[in-house]
């Protein structure tokens, strides 16, 4: 699921701060914005447009945890507003509707345990690919030439 490849270049201190801050903003505005699931997203694609400009080890990992905050949108605007019509309208509660919030937690889970994984190994400089998301970037990245190496993690 996760993957650490080697970066075209090694990135500095400072581009491995600056793209270890892009996990960690979605990590913030989750915090934040957690009854609100698009201010996440918000966040995350107000940090990219300021590091748009930025090296490309920068740019890659703002559109990695860009490109999670989005799928983690539309997961969580579903049980959003499907809570919302139970609590403020006559839904009911129902088996799919407990399944889908159960998924809908775990896959939160997860996907803030990756967060904060990939925040620290990308302030360490390593380069960090999360299964589809990182394939993704290296097709929308034309400068991030990555290989592939062995990964001690998964």
């Amino acid at each position: 699921m996760i993957q650490i490849k080697p970066f075209h270049y090694q990135p500095s201190e400072h581009e491995a701060e600056k793209a270890s801050n892009s996990y960690l903003m979605s990590l913030v505005a989750l915090v934040g914005g957690l009854p609100f699931p698009i201010i996440n997203l918000f966040a995350t694609l107000f940090f990219y447009i300021a590091n748009r400009k930025g090296t490309g080890f920068v740019r890659w990992h703002c559109k990695q945890a860009l490109f999670s905050q989005l799928s983690l949108l539309f997961i969580n605007t579903v049980a959003f507003w499907w809570t919302i019509a139970i609590l403020f309208e006559s839904e009911i509660i129902t088996n799919f509707y407990i399944s889908y919030i159960i998924n809908a937690l775990i896959y939160n889970i997860a996907e803030f345990i990756a967060t904060v994984y990939t925040a620290i190994q990308t302030r360490k400089g390593l380069h960090v690919n999360w299964y589809f998301y990182g394939n993704l970037c290296d097709w929308l990245t034309k400068d991030s030439n990555v290989k592939e190496i062995d990964s001690p993690f998964l």
